[in-house]
Parts: C-alpha cells; structure tokens; sequence
C-alpha cells in the first residue's frame, strides 16, 4: 500500500474527488482517505508517480508520506 500525504482535503467532496482521480488511472485501485490526518493510502497496480500526477491534476498538493 503507498500512503501520500494530501493537503487541501476537508470534506466529503474532497475525499470522493481524490479518490475517483485515483480510480481514473486504475478502477480497480483500493483508496482510503484520512481526512484529520490529511493521508490517502491507496493500494493500485498504477506506479506512485502517476497517482500523484492524478491527485495533483485535482488541485490538490500531495507528496509520498
């Protein structure tokens, strides 16, 4: 599983947003979203660069935790 750590998430909208960007580049992807804690973890076949590429293209800040 890699664990980004994500700004900018505050809501419900924020987690579906990340996570549909995520499933985007892999629908298979298993994403979890801690809002408090401001980390998605996710578990894809998809390499890290391009689910941060994803997030980002959402607008919000991330980086490998």
């Amino acid at each position: 599983m890699q664990v980004f750590n994500v700004q900018g998430m505050t809501c419900g909208h924020c987690v579906k947003a990340v996570t549909a960007a995520v499933q985007g580049q892999d629908a298979a992807a298993k994403v979890e979203v801690d809002l408090a804690a401001k980390q998605v973890r996710v578990q894809s076949q998809v390499g890290v660069e391009q689910i941060l590429a994803a997030i980002r293209d959402e607008g919000y800040p991330a980086e490998v935790a």
